[in-house]
């Protein structure tokens, strides 16, 4: 019975932790958005720019499936250097993330914030790479991030030459 117990306690402790990986990684993700003026009126919308909701949607799928993909990967143990090593990169993709909006956005550079995003986009690329070493399902949770990053990548280019 003892045993039981403790393997519920551990399933109990992980699915938290996983809600806390997940919440922390949209309030974080969130709060450039939050600080920062998202508003679009000075720049020239591309024949492409999705309408304003897809962002806000978008980005609470990304950023829960990154939290759930940093769970994978802690929870396979910090003592590992393959775990400590994605968790690093990770650390770097999600700053580049944040330094996106305030660049854009804030300072209104489209030539900055394409900078920060290929920058980004290539921290995605390693950071997928070194999540895939720790657990494949983990490095699959990333992609749509990826493919979402790419496509907001060309975006910032259409506007940046406009």
């Amino acid at each position: 019975m003892s045993l039981i117990m403790s393997a519920l306690s551990d399933r109990r402790r992980r699915l938290l932790q996983t809600v806390g990986f997940v919440v922390t990684m949209n309030v974080l993700g969130a709060l450039p958005a939050v600080f920062v003026s998202t508003d679009t009126s000075w720049l020239e919308e591309p024949w492409f720019y999705p309408p304003g909701i897809a962002f806000p949607v978008a980005w609470t799928a990304l950023f829960t499936l990154m939290g759930l993909s940093l769970s994978i990967v802690y929870n396979q143990g910090t003592d590992r250097p393959d775990v400590r090593l994605a968790l690093a990169t990770f650390a770097v993709q999600f700053a580049l993330n944040l330094a996106w909006t305030p660049v854009f956005f804030g300072l209104r550079r489209p030539g900055l914030g394409l900078a920060v995003i290929v920058a980004l986009l290539i921290a995605i690329l390693g950071t997928i790479a070194t999540v895939a070493r720790v657990d494949g399902r983990a490095a699959a949770l990333l992609v749509p991030y990826l493919g979402w990053v790419s496509f907001a990548t060309i975006l910032n280019y259409a506007v940046y030459i406009q």
